[in-house]
């Protein structure tokens, strides 16, 4: 799956634009139409140590989900929003399969 990251006012390391690629592909096993991901990464200037805002769009045909976590790590943020776009794509293809 293609996965369009965008990190606002900062620069992401390597190694987390690889977990978080890792991760979004994961979904593909869960449903095998998803176009495409787009992911933002920001941080807050609190001084809250939840700072970090992770958010994922994914595209789907004739649909779009959008997940959006706030968290201490980007990678605490990629596992949580990732689990949730699980189940929303685990509920759309039951949806489908009702249909047919």
């Amino acid at each position: 799956m293609k996965v369009n990251m965008q990190s606002v006012n900062f620069n992401a390391d390597q190694k987390l634009i690889d977990f978080i690629q890792k991760r979004m592909d994961k979904l593909d096993l869960f449903y095998d139409k998803v176009i495409k991901s787009d992911v933002y990464l920001k941080v807050e200037n609190t001084s809250d140590k939840e700072n970090k805002i992770f958010e994922a769009r994914v595209s789907v045909p004739g649909d779009s989900f959008v997940v959006k976590k706030q968290c201490k790590t980007f990678e605490e943020g990629a596992d949580i929003a990732a689990a949730s776009l699980e189940r929303q794509l685990k509920k759309r293809k039951e949806k489908l399969r009702a249909h047919l």
